[in-house]
């Protein structure tokens, strides 16, 4: 989109507060679920901005625009709104004040602060309400003037629901249902309302193509003690869907109508609602009668049942496959010469993935990052950016697929070439924090933040860092991030309970030079119980082989230079039988022992 575009839209939008009396509106990245990926129709920031990055905040004012961004999108943030006339907050670094914080010494008392209160999370809508209160700063949740700004807006998404059937899921809606109602009772509530759309999607084992890479569909979902009823458009529903959801002892009704139900619940039905999840206008629609605590569908849906964790280990061999097969094919085009740029890597990733029969869909837009392009955390090729791979630098690929039987997601650092003494010095020590997650052994109730330094250590030892987290929670054929458990800094307060899936992918980015993540997915296991309790441990279930030209091994312990060979004796007797002869050969090199 051309800067042009973005300051006439942003205008015509400024041209609108001005009429309503609105002196700064703040527009989230997000849509009424509070997702992280969304569907076309509510890509109000993209629209406005013409940043594409999964994660940021808009804020207009009568004077000047604001983009919030974190640490993943500030080369980004920066290259796609540069001439807009908008002033990236890079979150985080000193001297950035926080959204709050800005309008309310931006502003001045008797103003009016703009939101649509569907985008905003209720904690939030509270939290921004009486800090703007103190300052004698309105607040109108009722300011949604993109229609009149977005003529050609794409609509609701409409596709079909299918059901994930219980031989992948492991365990039906109905009995997910009873388990809620449970929990429900024992939060104090009669009855649990969710806009979450991963959250319907597992309880009802319900699946859609509503939001590009998450299986999920455009709906909310009430659950009473004596009745459950999901709000969707009835378009999305096939005979045999309503048949099965009818069965379940579900009842359907417009999406649109949500609201108005919940604003005409008698007052003796009090609403449990995750006030994180749950946005400021459903909140305010069961005002006096909701009481908020943690979803009580979190844990159940990241902790996976058997027939998940035997998914997982099924999809992530035949994944493994793909990668192989994609990695051996990418640097045979480069070293014979031949043509081919960071989208036609992407491209022949998707295309060995879409051969197997459980395929259903990317679990995000591969990010296939070649030189410079790598230090880019979440870069997207495009195609004025798309860039020629050459033998003098690095690739880093990051990608995933979703399968009817598990979520994927990993990430390789590629050298093509050969890898100068900087790079092999970099990766290994990546790898060293990657390995010391890896092979760590912690007592029940660890939460990731108390593993995360492990990662760091060898980078922060040479002054290094990197500004992502460690890894995040992973769904079942579902979205590709995942709560409550993360490895982070900042603590996010959920353990690390057995069943959970979660990345392993500590990085580091050299601005104009390059970038180096290593990513695989762990599963939290039993390790052991002794006198001091109980103790878990990861299982590492991607199946792939790390670039063996990248390691410097001078400065590895023996122990990781024994756990890499380890894992690639494991990679490569798990996925030889599925290969050809000429890939086994290929994959025989890829997984030779390091030596000291």
């Amino acid at each position: 989109m051309s800067t042009e575009t973005s300051i006439q839209r942003i205008s015509a939008f400024r041209d609108l507060m001005a009429k309503a009396g609105i002196k700064a509106t703040i527009i989230p990245r997000t849509d009424p679920h509070l997702s992280e990926y969304i569907s076309d129709h509510w890509h109000i920031v993209r629209y406005l901005t013409g940043f594409t990055g999964s994660a940021g905040t808009l804020v207009i004012t009568d004077r000047g625009a604001y983009l919030w961004v974190d640490s993943r999108y500030f080369l980004q943030g920066e290259t796609q709104t540069r001439g807009a006339g908008i002033e990236l907050m890079k979150e985080g670094l000193p001297g950035v004040p926080t959204i709050n914080q800005f309008l309310c010494d931006t502003l001045a008392k008797g103003d009016t602060v703009g939101i649509n209160g569907m985008l905003m999370s209720a904690d939030d809508t509270a939290k921004i309400r009486s800090l703007l209160d103190r300052h004698g700063i309105n607040l109108n949740v009722n300011f949604d003037p993109i229609d009149n700004v977005w003529a050609d807006r794409p609509a609701l998404p409409d596709g079909p629901v299918f059901v994930h059937e219980v031989k992948y899921a492991g365990e039906s809606a109905a009995d997910k249902l009873a388990t809620l109602r449970k929990d429900t009772a024992e939060a104090g509530a009669s009855a649990y309302f969710t806009s979450a759309l991963d959250e319907i999607a597992w309880i009802l084992n319900i699946r859609s193509t509503d939001v590009p890479y998450n299986p999920v569909a455009t709906s909310f979902l009430y659950v009473g003690p004596d009745e459950a009823r999901l709000f969707i458009d009835s378009a999305k529903l096939t005979p045999e869907v309503e048949k099965y959801l009818t069965e379940t002892g579900v009842q359907t009704a417009s999406y649109g109508s949500a609201l108005e139900f919940l604003a005409s619940l008698p007052q003796s039905v009090t609403v449990l609602l995750s006030g994180s999840r749950a946005s400021g206008a459903v909140a305010s629609a069961l005002e006096g009668h909701c009481v908020f605590g943690d979803s009580p569908l979190a844990l159940p849906k990241a902790i996976k049942n058997a027939i998940q964790m035997q998914g997982i280990r099924d999809a992530h061999v035949r994944d493994g496959v793909y990668m192989v097969r994609s990695i051996k094919e990418i640097k045979e085009i480069v070293e014979s010469g031949r043509p081919l740029t960071e989208i036609g890597v992407a491209d022949i990733l998707e295309r060995n993935r879409r051969t197997d029969s459980l395929f259903f869909d990317l679990s995000f837009d591969s990010i296939c990052g070649f030189g410079a392009n790598g230090a880019i955390v979440h870069y997207s090729a495009t195609p004025e950016s798309d860039t020629a791979l050459a033998t003098d630098n690095l690739l880093l690929i990051d990608s995933g697929a979703n399968y009817l039987d598990a979520t994927t997601d990993i990430t390789r650092t590629i050298a093509l070439g050969t890898p100068t003494a900087d790079m092999r010095h970099d990766f290994t020590l990546v790898m060293k924090g990657h390995i010391a997650i890896a092979t760590s052994v912690f007592p029940e109730g660890t939460r990731g933040h108390q593993l995360d330094a492990m990662a760091r250590m060898p980078l922060w030892k040479e002054g290094k860092s990197y500004l992502h987290g460690t890894g995040h929670g992973v769904g079942h054929f579902l979205n590709v991030h995942e709560g409550p458990q993360s490895i982070r800094l900042n603590d996010t307060m959920a353990p690390l309970m057995p069943g959970m899936l979660t990345s392993n992918e500590p990085g580091v980015y050299l601005e104009g030079r390059y970038g180096i993540r290593c990513e695989n997915l762990v599963l939290t296991v039993p390790y052991e119980t002794t006198e001091f309790g109980r103790f878990f441990a990861f299982e590492t279930v991607t199946m792939c082989p790390f670039d063996r030209a990248l390691f410097d091994t001078s400065i590895m312990s023996h122990e990781e230079i024994e756990w890499i060979n380890n894992y690639h004796r494991t990679v490569y007797d798990r996925l030889a039988p599925s290969l050809t002869e000429d890939e086994r050969a290929w994959l025989a090199d890829a997984t030779a022992p390091l030596e000291k």
